[in-house]
């Protein structure tokens, strides 16, 4: 097995880029494993877990780019170089004299190139990322903190200087956000409208974003918090300066927020500072008890939130129920009785967290890698169902997030569609901006196999837009080609599952 590596110093390019490098890089035949990173001491102790010489990287460091590349042939090897570095380079090149410029390798040099810019995407590793998101609010921009280990302590130093200087600090780890029409990160093509959406989630955004756009409410803007906005530490900082700036925006009439459980104080301030615009709670898995402030709707999930909102919108009453019933006794009747245990295989940890609510009040505990509780973790006891948030470390260390390269959900879903006791398997699709260019061509094939074998039934919600450039429409109509269960939405398709493995097609149907 040939180990080669190749530097490429003082070549910073962000986490995003990184992760289309490695997908490029393990595309190739021939190739074992491979990764585009850059140096940092973490990733270069992944690498010697991989095999590779630490020695090779004597004198590299953060801003260095690392392509590493295991294969049985140099043919192979080559083939991937070419291939990583045509994905990383190739948009750096161009025919005006701006294109043909080396990218900028400070902020201030980025500013003078473009000195209309309002906004800063800071994507470097977690021990830097502070630092350059104070230079960013220094320069008078807004930040969007796609880098994820940062301490609470600078998240929260960020968040009140942020506050003191009228700006935002979307994150740590804020993969999505969409200002003023322009998608950032992880985000979906949706039309504009009057509806604003800000979120301690990532996917729990996109979700109720295309869900709105899809039932005819557009929206105004898409503002990331990051997850522990909402805690008791960061007690809501963000949240509340973007509720209360949205409330003032003369081009939005209504807030829907997303979270999973917050801390309650934290919530009632947050929900509080909305005022008199009407605003929606999703706050999936709250308590039922949850009390809040007069005016506000609080939900448990990302459907019901998206629903309560399009009523308020003036919108139609959406359907997301129409004809699922029939068709899940249909399928439950194919299924062999032993059959009976659900597994999820998320690539949207919001849609985990969510499928663990849904599938909790339906079927009792569910363990996941993401537990809801204490003693729901894994490994699960046999004959439990399960749900994994494939989006963790455990899963993306060395490896592109599932949402970018299929190849680690496709591995377990070859395993999970050959175990017997399985009913239903769960699998969310995420389309839009920075995810595969066509993840049903990699999913839908394997599905169609376990289908026609007759293994579990696989049921699929395709979160996205027919503007984004996947197409939804044409995502959803291979998945059903395949023989998949394609549902209206990530709640739907966990309450599918479980009518599935309870063989009670109502199920499906019940309010949320």
């Amino acid at each position: 097995m040939i180990h080669y590596l190749t530097v490429h110093p003082e070549t910073y390019v962000d986490s995003i880029m990184q992760l289309s490098g490695t997908r490029a890089l393990r595309a190739v035949e021939g190739v074992d494993w491979a990764s585009a990173a850059m140096a940092t001491p973490t990733n270069v102790a992944t690498l010697e877990e991989e095999g590779f010489d630490p020695g090779d990287l004597s004198g590299a460091g953060a801003n260095d780019l690392v392509l590493a590349v295991r294969a049985e042939v140099q043919d192979a090897v080559d083939a991937a170089l070419e291939a990583g570095e045509q994905a990383l380079f190739a948009a750096r090149g161009g025919g005006s004299a701006e294109a043909s410029l080396p990218p900028a390798t400070t902020l201030d040099e980025a500013l003078r190139r473009q000195p209309d810019s309002t906004v800063a995407v800071v994507s470097v590793p977690g021990d830097y990322a502070a630092l350059e998101a104070h230079k960013a609010l220094s320069a008078g921009l807004h930040v969007l903190l796609f880098s994820d280990n940062v301490p609470v302590e600078d998240e929260i130093a960020l968040k009140d200087r942020a506050v003191e200087l009228g700006l935002l600090v979307m994150g740590p780890g804020a993969g999505t956000a969409m200002l003023g029409g322009t998608c950032l990160g992880f985000a979906n093509v949706v039309a504009p409208g009057r509806v604003a959406v800000v979120a301690a989630a990532g996917t729990g955004a996109q979700e109720v974003a295309t869900l709105l756009d899809r039932w005819g409410v557009g929206i105004s803007q898409v503002v990331g918090l990051g997850g522990r906005d909402l805690g008791a530490r960061v007690a809501g900082r963000m949240a509340i300066a973007a509720v209360g700036g949205l409330a003032a925006d003369e081009g939005t009439d209504a807030i829907l927020l997303v979270s999973k459980p917050p801390d309650v104080d934290v919530a009632r301030e947050v929900l509080a500072a909305a005022g008199d615009t009407p605003l929606v709670a999703a706050l999936i898995g709250v308590p039922e008890d949850f009390e809040a402030p007069p005016g506000v709707t609080v939900t448990r999930t990302l459907e019901a939130g998206a629903v309560a909102m399009a009523r308020i919108a003036g919108a139609s009453e959406p359907d997301v129920t129409s004809g699922l019933v029939e068709e899940v006794r249909t399928t439950a009747a194919r299924l062999p009785e032993r059959r009976t245990l659900v597994r999820g295989l998320f690539s949207g940890g919001t849609l985990c967290y969510e499928s663990l609510v849904v599938l909790a009040d339906a079927l009792g505990d569910v363990h996941s890698n993401t537990p809801l509780r204490e003693g729901l973790g894994l490994p699960a006891p046999a004959g439990a169902h399960t749900c994994l948030d494939l989006g963790e470390e455990e899963f993306t260390k060395g490896r592109p997030h599932p949402m970018i390269d299929p190849q680690a959900r496709l591995e377990l879903l070859r395993a999970t569609g050959a175990d017997p006791d399985v009913a239903a398997i769960v699998l969310d699709v995420v389309l839009g901006y920075g995810a595969h260019d066509d993840p049903a061509a990699e999913l839908a094939p394997e599905c169609a196999r376990i289908v026609a074998d007759g293994g579990p039934a696989i049921v699929i919600h395709v979160l996205g837009t027919d503007q984004d450039p996947q197409n939804r429409e044409r995502q959803r109509a291979a998945f059903v080609d395949a023989g998949c269960l394609v549902t209206a939405t990530g709640a739907r398709a966990s309450l599918a599952a479980a009518a599935l493995a309870r063989r009670e097609p109502e199920i499906a149907a019940r309010a949320l």
